[in-house]
C-alpha cells in the first residue's frame, strides 16, 4: 500500500496553541507554523512566554483534554486507513499529542518531545531536524509512495519530498508562497485528492 503523511494540528485537530491562548487569555501564544516560519524563532519565544506568564505543562494539558478532532476528522481519518498506511507527522509532542491520538484511534505519531523540570516547559527536543522531510525521504528508501498534506510553512518540505502533496485550509500567506501545491478546504476534497494520487 502507498503511504499517507498527515500534519496533525489544523488538519485533523485545532491549534493547540491557539487553544492555550484563548484558555489562558495570552494573545503572545496565537502565533503558529502559520504565521512564522522558523520553528525555533517561534518555540523559544513561546517558551519565554509561558515562563513570563508562569504557565505550566499541566495548564497546557488541561486545554488540550477539553479539545477533541475538527468535525469530520475521524471520518476521514477511517477512510484513508482503507486505501493507505497512515502516519501522522507533526511539530507537536509527544506529552501535547498522545490524548488527541486517543481520539483518532491511536494512528503512528512522529514528533518531538519537551523538557519538563517542576512542571515548567524548560525547552524542547527535536526528534531530527526537518523532521517531516526526512520521514518521508525514509519511507521512499523503504519504496513507498507517499501523500502528504498539510497547512502551514513547516509542511511544505514535506509536501515537496512527497510524491504528491497537498495543502489543506492553508492560510492566505503560505499559499501565495507556494502555488505550486493544489489547495483544498473539506475533508471531501482531500479524500479526491488522495484518490487521484493514488491513480497515477
Amino acid at each position: 500500500m502507498d503511504v499517507a503523511c498527515l500534519d496533525l494540528e489544523g488538519v485533523l485537530v485545532p491549534e493547540i496553541w491557539i487553544r492555550v491562548a484563548e484558555a489562558t487569555g495570552i494573545p503572545e501564544l496565537r502565533l503558529t507554523t502559520r504565521d512564522v516560519a522558523d520553528y525555533d524563532q517561534l518555540m523559544r519565544h513561546r517558551l519565554d512566554v509561558l515562563a513570563d506568564r508562569g504557565v505550566g505543562l499541566s495548564q497546557i494539558q488541561d486545554v488540550i483534554a477539553q479539545m477533541g478532532p475538527m468535525p469530520g476528522a475521524c471520518e476521514f481519518l477511517d477512510w484513508l486507513r482503507q486505501r493507505f498506511q497512515v502516519f501522522i507527522l507533526s511539530d507537536t509532542f509527544y506529552e501535547f499529542g498522545m490524548p488527541l491520538m486517543a481520539q483518532l484511534g491511536y494512528p503512528t505519531l512522529l514528533c518531538h518531545r519537551l523538557e519538563v523540570s517542576d512542571d515548567r516547559i524548560v525547552g524542547y527536543r527535536l526528534r531530527q531536524p526537518d523532521g517531516k522531510r526526512e520521514a518521508v525521504r525514509a519511507l521512499h528508501a523503504l519504496n513507498y509512495r507517499v501523500v502528504a498534506t498539510g497547512d502551514s510553512y513547516n509542511d511544505t518540505a514535506m509536501l515537496a519530498e512527497a510524491d504528491a502533496g497537498i495543502l489543506f485550509r492553508p492560510p492566505a500567506n503560505v499559499v501565495e508562497e507556494f502555488g505550486q501545491f493544489p489547495v483544498v478546504t473539506d475533508y471531501d476534497g482531500l479524500g479526491a485528492a488522495f484518490s487521484a494520487a493514488l491513480a497515477r
